[in-house]
């Protein structure tokens, strides 16, 4: 049964062969192929308007510049993490930093007036 099952395949596979490669028809190389495919894109690309082009790539330069910062930024991070001392010292650091600046801006009414009126400042600046 299997020898009956072969010889079928083996004629199928032949058929589609013969089909596939007409006898007059010469051989295509692969680097015609390549051509023909590069000449295809290279006349699509022609039709582009490239003036265009200007708005769309530097939006798109900033969206890469964007995700590789933040890429290298969570590394240098991770690699902080793992050290068993830098982020204990470091929460430290940021509170000590808050406690400064909370110290020279928020202990008299003058002071902290002050910072609302800079506060309500940008909010007006950048928010309209």
């Amino acid at each position: 049964m299997s020898d009956t099952t072969n010889d079928a395949v083996e004629q199928g596979i032949a058929a589609e062969l013969e089909t596939d490669s007409s006898p007059g028809e010469p051989e295509v190389s692969f680097s015609e192929r390549y051509s023909d495919i590069l000449s295809k894109v290279n006349a699509t690309l022609d039709k582009v308007d490239w003036s265009q082009m200007g708005r769309i790539g530097k939006a798109t330069g900033v969206i890469v510049a964007v995700i590789v910062a933040q890429i290298l930024i969570k590394g240098v991070l991770d690699t902080i993490n793992l050290l068993p001392v830098v982020p204990g010292l470091l929460e430290l650091l940021g509170l000590v930093v808050v406690g400064q600046w909370s110290w020279h801006n928020l202990t008299t009414s003058e002071k902290r007036g002050a910072v609302v009126d800079k506060v309500q400042n940008l909010r007006k600046e950048y928010l309209g």
